[in-house]
């Protein structure tokens, strides 16, 4: 008897966690499609790795999209986050800084922060550098299945965030964005469970 219920107490927790994960991915990809993009003091990248000395194909999109935000007039300044990826001599961070140098950007318009691992360490460390410079408004500039999880976590650490995904995204088919959404709604959900417990 005892054995019983419990299967059905995980079978029922199982559902919901599963139903859940479905649910988060339908509004992650729906927010997706979203574009939020206006006037803001800067621009945060999302780190995400490197190749050799130059930045990934997925962080150069990355990039690329926050060039094209400084070089329109949307921001005046860029706050690149990522720290060192394994066997690397160089953080992700300068790796792009020296990226974007070379499309013209000026050094004085240029934010790095070279110590995170993760979305949550870019956030809370992007926020240090806004509240030393003074900038209260940005543009978060990822893939567009993260911009969800990105921007809640952004809210979380007090920036005044807005959504403005690279849409020169490498993730274009659905061979390679299933499992990108797969992925973030697991991470998305976890991420919401883990927001409220104590720290």
């Amino acid at each position: 008897m005892k054995i019983t219920r419990l299967v059905k107490i995980t079978l029922i927790t199982a559902a919901v966690i599963l139903s859940t994960i479905a649910w988060n991915a339908v509004t992650i990809y729906r927010f997706s499609l979203e574009d939020q993009t206006h006037k803001a003091d800067c621009a945060i990248v999302a780190g995400a790795g490197i190749a050799g000395r130059l930045p990934s194909p997925v962080f150069k999109a990355r990039l690329d999209h926050a060039i094209w935000l400084y070089q329109q007039g949307f921001v005046k300044s860029l706050i690149l986050t990522g720290g060192m990826s394994p066997a690397a001599t160089a953080s992700d961070a300068s790796i792009a800084r020296q990226y974007v140098l070379t499309q013209g950007v000026p050094a004085s318009a240029l934010f790095i922060e070279e110590q995170s691992q993760v979305t949550r360490e870019n956030m809370r460390n992007a926020r240090e550098i806004m509240a030393r410079q003074k900038l209260h408004t940005a543009l978060l500039v990822s893939d567009p299945l993260h911009m969800l999880r990105l921007k809640l976590i952004a809210r979380d650490n007090g920036i005044d965030g807005s959504s403005s995904p690279a849409l020169q995204t490498r993730y274009q088919s659905w061979s390679t964005q299933l499992p990108f959404l797969l992925r973030e709604s697991f991470y998305y959900t976890g991420y919401q469970i883990m927001r409220y417990l104590p720290r």
